[in-house]
C-alpha cells in the first residue's frame, strides 16, 4: 500500500507511530510531500533519526521541500533506480530514497512525477538569524525543463502529480501567515505549475508546504492527514 502526507519537519514521531499503527511492512510505502526535515542541518541529529526510520523497513520516498538540502547537493548521496525512476539515497539508509524533480515513478499501478521545491516565505527571518535558507529551494531553469521534457515523452498525461507546493490557482489564502506582506512572495514556481496544469491530464494531484489539510477538485493538500 502506498500512503501521502504532508511536512513533517524532522518529527518522526507520528510517521513511526502510523507505522506501527498499521503494521507497515517491507511492501508499503509513505510519501513526504517535502520539508521532511532529514536534510535542514546535517547533524548527528538528522543521521539518528534517519537510522530509526530507515530501521522500521517501510519504503520512504521524500519529496524536496523548500526548507531542506537538495540531496544531490550531498556528497553521501547517489542515484539509485526505484519505481521505475531515479532517487537519490544513501547507502547506510536504503530504505529512504528523496523524489528527483521531473521523474515518473510507478506507485502500485499509478504513474506519479515529482516536482519539489517552493519559495520560503520565512526567508529574510532566517537570514537575519543566521537560520538555514537553502538558494536553491525552487525548482531551477533545468529542473523545469526536464519535468516539461517527461512530460512531453508521455503526452501530458499522468496519473497523480505530488508536489510540494500547488498552483497558484489553488493557493489557499486562509494558510497564510498573519503579517507578512503577501508581496514580498515569490510566487514563481506556483505560477509555473499552473502553466502544468493547464497542459495535463492527471487524476490526483497531491502536495505540502501550506501545513492545511484540505481538497478542492482533484488537488489535496496534506499536513496531518494520511491518505492512500
Amino acid at each position: 500500500m502506498v500512503y501521502y502526507t504532508g511536512d513533517i519537519h524532522g518529527d518522526i514521531s507520528r510517521v513511526i507511530s502510523f507505522i506501527e499503527n498499521k503494521k507497515l511492512t517491507s511492501e508499503d510505502t509513505i510519501v513526504l510531500l517535502g520539508d521532511v526535515g532529514l536534510n535542514y542541518y546535517g547533524d548527528k541529529g538528522e543521521k539518528l533519526k534517519k537510522k530509526i526510520l530507515n530501521k522500521m523497513g517501510v519504503n520512504i520516498l521524500c519529496v524536496h521541500g523548500n526548507h531542506e538540502m537538495r540531496p544531490y547537493s550531498l556528497p553521501r548521496y547517489h542515484e539509485a533506480n526505484w519505481g521505475g525512476g531515479v532517487v537519490y539515497v544513501e547507502e547506510d539508509f536504503p530504505n529512504i530514497r528523496f523524489a528527483k524533480d521531473g521523474e515518473i515513478y510507478n506507485l502500485e499501478g499509478k504513474e506519479a512525477i515529482v516536482i519539489g521545491g517552493a519559495y520560503s516565505v520565512d526567508k529574510y527571518y532566517r537570514l537575519s538569524r543566521g537560520y538555514n535558507w537553502f538558494s536553491d529551494e525552487q525548482p531551477s531553469f533545468e529542473i523545469k525543463e526536464r519535468v516539461e521534457r517527461k512530460l512531453e515523452s508521455v503526452n501530458w498525461k499522468v496519473d497523480y502529480v505530488l508536489t510540494h507546493t500547488c498552483p497558484k490557482r489553488y493557493i489557499p489564502f486562509e494558510a497564510f501567515l498573519p503579517g507578512l506582506d503577501q508581496s514580498t512572495v515569490d510566487n514563481s514556481t506556483e505560477e509555473w505549475l499552473d502553466s502544468i496544469e493547464d497542459r495535463l491530464e492527471y487524476k490526483r494531484w497531491l502536495c505540502g508546504h501550506w501545513h492545511i489539510d484540505k481538497r478542492i477538485d482533484k488537488m489535496e493538500f496534506l499536513m496531518h492527514l494520511v491518505v492512500t
